[in-house]
């Protein structure tokens, strides 16, 4: 440490000089409006641990196209609908790569999510799309997930026998492990963990939290390139250690089914199969080495358990805050396919007061609430506006959801999706939880199949009630902020099994 005193003067030096001229550059690029940038730390204090609600506070004030001066990095922040457009597909290809965090550290060399806009990208995603997220490929998998359906009412129904007639079930803990289960099964033919193995889901899924965390926390190296090798914060370090434990159990099944083909053994048809077929043909331009196994199958179960549990989570908070709303989804549910069953991906598109709830949910809670961050590959006029080569962007897509002029704030909770034919498959900008444009989420097509199926089962077979203490003190909604947005504090509700042909909250 000594050894570095003499050298500090000399840095701050070079970084004030930095900061200077960068401010002078700044006052003629043409820069979206934005606050005014402090020395060295430019607007970094304005953040908070609630960034998605800060920039959102702040778009209010500059406008929903803002530059800001994040640390030594010209970033720009969309809050609103039309502005997205403008970035996510009039001009998507000039900001098709990513802007990599530094904890990520390796993993992103080989990560479908931050990979650049390159042939091995396209042919990576190209390989997912087609063997994975294919509608043929969903299609041929609907009773897979039928299954994993009916193994969660089982489940929650046995606790509430147990309990004598109604349990207290943590709703993100049981959807998480049914999410984290139909991936493995999809991709492993196996099942990664037991839903009555409390230890097991909760172990994998603080994983999981904890990467997502690490992904979205502040980080000094992101602010200031420069230094950015010193991790001064340890969230590379820490970051490793976490990929570290998931590819300890990837790595288990690999070499697992490797002997298995060794042996002689059947095939079984399953995405393992299909990515080890194309790593024998040696495929250049996708590289399947083991380390892009590793980190394709970090990205799939990160980031698809993750979001689609929390999303079942909130959805369920939000209807016991609405009681009419809840009455009117069961009455839905009961009427279309009666009260008591779990519902069939082929009865989703008859339920829509359901799709709107689950929409709805998207806007208030979108699992990614900014948008993993783009770069700009050249300079871009937007708006009237100068967007330099290598500026990061973010897209709010929470601020997004509440923006004045996206039409849905004038309608109550139970009607403002189901009034309006608004799809959140990348074409209505005002409501984008997946993105848009060709960095869209592949899994989109899985999450929402598995979110309808799952929350309208739960709805359907189970009587949801709260505690005493939360229905005197409210459900607190408050949220942990990361690279995607979980309730702070679980919900746990009682359910009691629907024996009758009502839905009578």
């Amino acid at each position: 440490m000594a050894s570095f005193l003499p050298w500090l003067p000399w840095l701050l030096a070079a970084l004030l000089s930095v900061y200077l001229l960068d401010l002078l550059a700044h006052s003629r690029r043409l820069l979206p409006p934005g606050p005014r940038p402090l020395p060295l730390i430019g607007s970094l204090h304005l953040l908070g641990d609630q960034p998605h609600r800060s920039l959102a506070g702040l778009a209010k004030m500059y406008g929903p196209l803002m530059s800001l001066r994040l640390g030594a990095v010209t970033t720009v922040v969309v809050s609103s609908p039309d502005v997205a457009r403008e970035f996510l597909q009039r001009h998507d290809a000039a900001f098709a790569s990513r802007s990599v965090p530094d904890a990520t550290g390796d993993h992103a060399t080989n990560s479908v999510a931050w990979l650049p806009n390159s042939p091995r990208w396209h042919a990576l995603r190209r390989i997912m799309a087609a063997e994975l997220f294919a509608p043929h490929r969903l299609d041929a998998l609907r009773r897979l997930r039928r299954e994993k359906v009916q193994e969660l009412v089982d489940h929650v129904a046995r606790l509430a026998e147990r309990e004598g007639g109604a349990a207290a079930v943590d709703v993100g803990r049981v959807a998480f492990a049914t999410s984290l289960n139909l991936l493995s099964s999809t991709i492993f033919s196996r099942n990664l963990t037991s839903l009555d193995d409390h230890g097991e889901s909760m172990e994998f899924k603080e994983v999981v939290v904890e990467i997502m965390e690490a992904g979205g926390c502040p980080n000094v190296s992101d602010f200031f390139p420069a230094i950015a090798a010193a991790d001064l914060q340890g969230w590379r370090r820490r970051m490793a250690g976490l990929f570290a434990r998931l590819h300890r159990v990837f790595d288990a099944v690999v070499e697992e089914r490797l002997s298995e083909r060794d042996a002689g053994e059947a095939r079984k048809g399953d995405f393992l199969d299909v990515l080890l077929d194309v790593a024998a043909r040696d495929n250049p331009s996708a590289g399947l080495d083991r380390d892009t196994l590793r980190s394709l199958f970090t990205d799939l179960f990160a980031a698809g358990s993750d979001t689609s549990s929390s999303i079942v989570d909130s959805a369920i908070a939000e209807l016991m805050r609405n009681p009419l709303c809840m009455i009117r989804a069961c009455d839905e549910l009961s009427q279309v396919i009666g009260s008591g069953t779990n519902i069939e991906e082929s009865d989703i598109g008859q339920l829509p007061y359901l799709q709107a709830v689950v929409k709805e949910t998207f806007r208030l809670h979108p699992p990614v609430p900014l948008l993993l961050p783009r770069q700009a590959e050249t300079t871009r006029n937007i708006a009237g506006y100068t967007i330099p080569k290598g500026t990061r962007v973010f897209v709010n897509v929470w601020a997004i959801g509440r923006h004045k002029d996206n039409g849905l704030n004038r309608k109550n909770l139970c009607l403002r999706f189901f009034e309006r034919n608004i799809d959140f498959r990348g074409v209505h900008f005002e409501l984008i939880p997946f993105g848009a444009g060709r960095r869209i989420c592949l899994g989109m097509p899985l999450a929402n199949r598995m979110v309808h199926l799952v929350l309208g089962s739960l709805l359907n077979q189970f009587k949801w009630n709260l505690p005493v203490d939360i229905e005197r003190n409210g459900i607190d909604m408050s949220e942990m902020f990361g690279l995607t947005l979980v309730k702070a504090i679980p919900l746990c509700a009682l359910v009691t099994p629907i024996s009758v042909e009502s839905c009578d909250h």
